[in-house]
């Protein structure tokens, strides 16, 4: 079950740290390690819901991760914090998260409007600033058309004055930039939508999102955008033949040429989905071998963050084969050369498994993927965040 937008030898030391966590690994046991989250403790009519779908860092001791709650870690615990419009509810999340520093971060995603009780749009784009003591929403221009239906999906960050949060708007991209005075939309019509998509930047001139293009996620093909500095345009991907629907979840810029995507892809359509990894290699996109678990079990992957250009981690989830219901982690490997299967920990609660990873960033070595947890049985309907965390045995590096 997926929550957003209803698409379905370890060392544990961050500097600073009164105690290091060394735990020894057995043959086949994951790296990663599952660290103790909060949950947001309100319920209203929607229910509590913890999904996190998004994660920044400025440092190891500065570390936010946003959803249907917002929590943060300091280095030693992740802390649970109150955000306007995020209370638990399905319909209102935040999908993106830009860390800059401790004094100033930036979360978007949209919130259900008010047409029911009154004049306004069914969906409404949110967007959110950190000061340093309290989150609050900041103004977003207004559309033309007051009643448009907009959301804002991801958030990539350059500098403190060099952002920009993607989304949808009257049936078009949506591109807003912060140039540390005011935030500045465009819409243009690409062909494709970032519903489920991110966005990732290396430089001001070299700025990726990506989605789906179709008339749905089930019949559809990878969608990439990029700007170059003055324009958005989109981007050919690899063409699939049909019925195949494909679709793109993550995006990592790490140099002009060197741009990864991940998603998923199906060869019969409604049938099993596999991984999906395209690079960008500076002039075109190519499909990259990924693995998936099983022969006739759905894989997607959700997300990408990097250590160095050896150690790159792609993470999503899976579905058991036996018809089972469970939904397990998904955790994917890069080495430099190829893409592996690895260890992923499931949080052992309940008779059904419902793990989902959506989001990861590195800091260091340090790497931490988030996503939600359905613990106990499915009939409590309720979703609890979820924080896997490793650091890499590998030498330093950044994403």
């Amino acid at each position: 079950m997926r929550i957003k937008k209803g698409i379905l030898t370890v060392n544990f030391f961050l500097a600073g740290m009164a105690a290091v966590y060394l735990p020894t690994r057995a043959a086949g046991q994951s790296i990663f390690h599952v660290v103790p989250t909060p949950n947001n403790p309100s319920v209203g009519a929607g229910g509590q819901n913890n999904g996190l779908f998004a994660v920044s860092a400025s440092s190891p001791r500065d570390i936010w991760a946003v959803g249907q709650t917002v929590i943060h870690f300091d280095g030693a615990t992740w802390t649970e914090f109150s955000a306007p419009h995020i209370k638990g509810r399905f319909a209102n999340q935040l999908d993106g998260v830009a860390d800059i520093s401790p004094t100033d971060a930036w979360a978007v995603g949209s919130f259900a409007g008010t047409t029911i009780l009154g004049p306004g749009p069914e969906q409404e784009l949110v967007i959110e600033h950190w000061d340093g003591t309290q989150w609050s929403v900041f103004p977003s221009p207004p559309f033309d058309n007051p009643n448009v239906v907009a959301e804002l999906s991801a958030i990539t960050a350059i500098s403190g004055t060099d952002i920009w949060a993607v989304g949808g708007a009257e049936g078009g991209n949506l591109f807003e930039h912060w140039d540390g005075t005011a935030w500045t939309p465009a819409i243009a019509f690409l062909g494709g939508a970032f519903a489920t998509g991110a966005a990732s930047a290396d430089a001001t001139d070299d700025v990726w999102a990506v989605g789906f293009s179709g008339l749905s996620s089930a019949k559809a093909s990878p969608f990439v955008a990029h700007f170059n500095g003055s324009t958005w345009q989109s981007v050919p991907s690899v063409p699939f033949a049909s019925p195949i629907s494909a679709a793109f979840n993550g995006v990592l810029a790490r140099a002009p040429n060197n741009v990864w995507a991940v998603g998923t892809i199906a060869e019969v359509l409604n049938g099993p989905t596999s991984t999906l990894i395209e690079h960008y290699d500076g002039n075109a996109w190519s499909v990259v071998p990924s693995p998936s678990v099983g022969q006739n079990q759905s894989n997607v992957l959700r997300g990408i963050t990097a250590v160095s250009p050896t150690d790159i981690w792609a993470f999503g989830d899976f579905l058991a084969a036996d018809g089972s219901g469970n939904q397990m982690t998904l955790l994917l490997h890069w080495d430099g050369t190829s893409w592996t299967l690895a260890p992923s920990p499931n949080p052992e609660m309940g008779s059904i498994l419902i793990d989902t990873l959506d989001a990861g960033v590195t800091t260091g070595r340090n790497v931490w993927i988030v996503g939600s947890q359905l613990p106990g049985s499915v009939g409590n309907g309720f979703i609890d965040t979820l924080a896997i965390h490793s650091t890499t045995e590998a030498g330093a590096g950044s994403n």
